[in-house]
């Protein structure tokens, strides 16, 4: 009898990825997956190290997991992900309810892990070796069958950035062969998908013989079936003229980027080691206007970075009423363990407080307009699937905009046309119509 797994996914669209891979890796050895968590013989949580309490977020869920069981036989329990990568012995010391602990790096080592697991006797596999797990990973198919589907290109960190923890949770920046993720499109554009969002953690630093990630981008849209192209997370000091010039043919690269800037102050810039200023930040935006108009922008922003005065917040203020990002995310900093930034001293909470709502008013701000703006405008919708009502259809605009509409069940996995007739913050409203004149019955 085959057994079941449960996996949890927390944080960023790289773990989505992950989490599906563990899915195609696992079968391999008669594990199914479920939804049901009561039902799994293995949970495992893949984790998460960027946010705020991300440590403490696990220790919560595992102890949810022993309630559970608490009745039942206890699940195998593995911990994965950037947490697992950070805190490994320390975690199987702290919470004897873990059995395994797994890098990110280590996923084509998981079925190993699990048939050699034996019970009481905890393990951590936490090594680096990207090339390996890419090597394992694309003799595996890929069964993600979602209209819009991640694929990982490139993993790791170089830039060490004084807040951040990826270099020591990711490793090394890796970009994976051009070959392998082409094929890796393919297959999953055999099973449906019509949209790729190319992921890692410095995205645009791809690099493989030569081949950057403008290459990628421009084979792919060869795909006829491909109707979509996006990328995520991208750092401003690699957003090269050769990425930038897609922009001015591509027909099929969408065109919103997310380029996180961080903070609007070159000093503040500084002192997080971000490699990059507000005035190359500022020349990216002004060339990808002038080749591409309609091109808009979203971004990240850490605010009350320690050492940031009333002057930084200001220009960051500033920056954000120039460009008028899109969508973004905005947080107070926290500081993560074994970071450079770790020990600094915290701007004051009630200081940091304002400056963030003053941020994130503005911000919303220019969401709700841009939003206001396409009301009883017609727009192209990728249509994604029904919303959980089945009531209405579920897609997102060439911004990343969530789109509710009536249309046809049929029109799944195509690109409509939407009349929008009202929006709020962060969703559009509206019906799918044939024509400017007929609505879809």
């Amino acid at each position: 009898m085959n057994q079941k797994i449960f996996i949890k996914t927390f944080g960023c669209q790289m773990n989505e990825y992950d989490s599906n891979r563990i899915y195609d890796i696992v079968k391999k050895i008669g594990y199914e997956k479920t939804d049901n968590y009561e039902d799994a013989n293995c949970y495992l949580l893949n984790t998460c190290h960027i946010r705020d309490k991300a440590k403490e977020k696990v220790y919560h869920e595992i102890g949810r997991v022993k309630k559970i069981f608490r009745a039942k036989k206890k699940p195998l329990v593995i911990v994965a992900g950037c947490v697992a990568q950070a805190e490994n012995q320390e975690m199987l010391k702290r919470e004897p309810y873990i059995d395994l602990v797994i890098g990110p790096q280590a996923y084509h080592k998981i079925n190993d892990t699990i048939l050699n697991y034996v019970e009481k006797q905890k393990f951590e596999e936490t090594e680096f070796d990207a090339v390996s797990k890419f090597e394992y990973l694309s003799k595996i198919k890929n069964n993600s069958s979602k209209v819009s589907s991640f694929l990982t290109i490139q993993e790791g960190c170089d830039k060490f950035c004084h807040f951040c923890v990826v270099p020591y949770t990711r490793g090394p920046e890796y970009s994976r062969p051009f070959k392998q993720i082409i094929d890796e499109a393919k297959s999953l554009i055999e099973q449906g998908a019509k949209e790729i969002i190319l992921l890692g953690q410095n995205v645009n630093a791809y690099n493989d013989n030569g081949l950057r990630l403008s290459n990628l981008i421009l084979e792919i849209e060869k795909i006829n079936e491909v109707k979509r192209i996006r990328y995520t997370t991208s750092h401003p000091k690699d957003m090269t003229d050769d990425l930038i010039e897609v922009y001015k043919h591509s027909k099929k690269l969408m065109p919103l980027v997310h380029l996180p800037v961080q903070s609007g102050s070159n000093k503040v810039l500084e002192l997080m080691n971000r490699k990059h200023t507000i005035q190359e930040y500022l020349n990216t935006y002004e060339k990808l206007k002038e080749i591409n108009p309609v091109v808009e922008f979203s971004s990240d922003f850490i605010i009350a970075y320690p050492g940031e005065e009333e002057q930084d917040f200001n220009e960051t203020f500033e920056l954000i009423k120039k460009i008028k990002f899109i969508n973004s995310y905005s947080f107070i900093f926290s500081p993560r363990p074994g970071t450079v930034a770790e020990n600094l001293e915290l701007i004051d909470k009630e200081i940091s407080l304002d400056r963030l709502e003053k941020i994130q008013q503005k911000l919303f701000e220019h969401q709700i307009q841009k939003n206001k703006s396409l009301e009883n405008n017609t727009i192209e919708v990728l249509v994604e699937n029904q919303t959980e009502d089945k009531t209405k259809l579920f897609g997102r605009s060439e911004y990343m905009t969530s789109v509710i509409f009536s249309g046809n069940e049929e029109s799944i996995g195509q690109i409509v046309k939407v009349k929008i007739n009202k929006s709020n913050q962060n969703t559009l409203f509206g019906e799918a119509v044939t024509n400017l004149n007929q609505k879809v019955a």
